[in-house]
């Protein structure tokens, strides 16, 4: 391969490598892991689930840097730029770190054929080893027990939930979704779940393997009190913490789940109260309830499946306005759209449905007949892009009206994408 490829040019290559975008399976990753050598010391912490990864990643990374860590975040998707998926001691790959470790990966892995995600997650891992980061953060990509970081065993790893998503890979129940979650759990090894409810599925995986089970409710808890909480858990209690920066009730039992892990690492990675405080103070994920304009407020927000969605209309009521909620959504086809609209129905007052910029896309005049069902005479607007829908709800908003934008990522990047480009 010649070594002047721009990471542009790696990017597309990757996406042509593999007969297929995934291919959940270890054997081809672990060859090309062993191949490199990569066989990280330092202590790694995996964050799986359904939702609230995102969220939960960028507080641990947040407060373990607050703590003095030189810290390795691996994430994905991205909004707008591949960088961003990979972090080291907070600042996000350049081109030339992403494109040194793709030649390497490339050169190690010979006739072995990998997907877009297994190669990202090889040369992550390899920038991490070569920066000497003290802590790794890995990011579930889909599913756990199949997933190209799990060819990596971590010191703790944490499912923040179990909901219905990506069914026709990971099954159509909780019961079969929480084993696939359950599978980057470990043997002795700290197994956080963050979830109040788990599945049976994944309680009985974690003890058959003999992992350390520590559950929200359970074995450890947050307890909101106005404007703090407390953690309590096996051995610690933190008390009159700042709530996450981040908005959402459900954001604080994310940042319990966090602690959890910080402090069944406390041996290896101690962390005290005031690196936690300052984390949880300025942890912030880009598409998690951003507010990015005010007259109206415009909010965006990833929520792509029913249980985000309930998340976000409990944040919305949490969050009221004198107007009214005005939404417009693109969702990609495999997503569950109606489950998604009957979660938000009674919070949003008008609709522009859209087309985001993807071949999965699900199309706006489908999305639209879809929400018909679920709104009733709410009024809705099809549009043919993400750009035109919000303008279109720009024009219809009055005094104290806000502006949700939701359903994929793809939608998100694009009012993102745009912002970036405006003077």
């Amino acid at each position: 391969m010649p070594p002047s490829l721009s990471l542009a040019d790696w990017l597309a290559r990757l996406e042509q490598l593999h007969p297929s975008a995934i291919d959940l399976g270890l054997e081809r990753v672990r060859r090309v892991r062993d191949a490199m050598g990569l066989a990280p010391t330092f202590p790694l912490i995996v964050v799986g689930g359904t939702n609230g990864k995102g969220s939960t990643c960028a507080t641990l990374e947040a407060i373990l840097g607050a703590a003095g860590y030189k810290t390795g975040l691996y994430t994905s998707p991205h909004l707008l730029r591949y960088n961003e998926r990979v972090r080291i001691a907070g600042f996000d790959a350049s081109d030339a770190e992403l494109v040194a470790a793709f030649e390497k990966v490339d050169t190690a892995r010979g006739d072995i054929s990998l997907t877009y995600f297994e190669f990202g997650t090889l040369g992550a891992m390899a920038q991490f080893i070569d920066a000497d980061v003290d802590v790794a953060i890995l990011e579930v990509g889909l599913g756990g027990r199949l997933d190209a970081v799990n060819v990596f065993d971590p010191d703790a790893a944490i499912v923040t939930s179990v909901d219905l998503d990506h069914m026709e890979y990971l099954g159509d129940s909780r019961e079969q979704i929480g084993f696939e979650k359950a599978g980057i759990y470990r043997a002795a090894r700290a197994a956080i779940c963050s979830d109040p409810t788990p599945p049976a599925s994944l309680l009985e995986h974690a003890r058959h393997i003999g992992a350390d089970l520590r559950r929200v409710g359970q074995d450890f808890s947050a307890q909101r009190e106005g404007d703090h909480w407390t953690y309590q858990g096996a051995n610690v209690t933190w008390q009159a913490l700042p709530l996450p920066a981040m908005l959402g009730a459900y954001q604080v039992r994310n940042a319990a789940g966090a602690l959890a892990a910080l402090e069944s690492l406390q041996a290896c990675l101690p962390v005290n109260e005031a690196a936690i405080r300052a984390g949880l103070a300025s942890a912030q994920v880009p598409g998690r309830f951003q507010r990015i304009a005010v007259a109206p407020d415009v909010i965006l927000d990833v929520a792509h499946n029913p249980e985000a969605a309930r998340a976000l209309a409990a944040t919305l009521r949490e969050q009221p306005v004198a107007g009214r909620t005005l939404a417009v959504v693109g969702m990609l086809a495999d997503k569950d759209a109606a489950g998604v609209f009957a979660a938000l129905a009674d919070a949003v007052d008008a609709w522009w449905t859209c087309t985001p910029a993807s071949p999965r896309a699900q199309a706006a005049a489908a999305l639209a007949a879809t929400l018909r069902v679920q709104v009733g005479s709410a009024p809705i607007s099809v549009q043919p892009d993400v750009s035109m829908a919000l303008a279109a709800a720009r024009s219809a908003a009055r005094e104290g009206d806000r502006i949700l934008v939701f359903g994929s990522f793809y939608t998100v990047a694009a009012v993102l994408d745009h912002a970036a480009t405006q003077p």
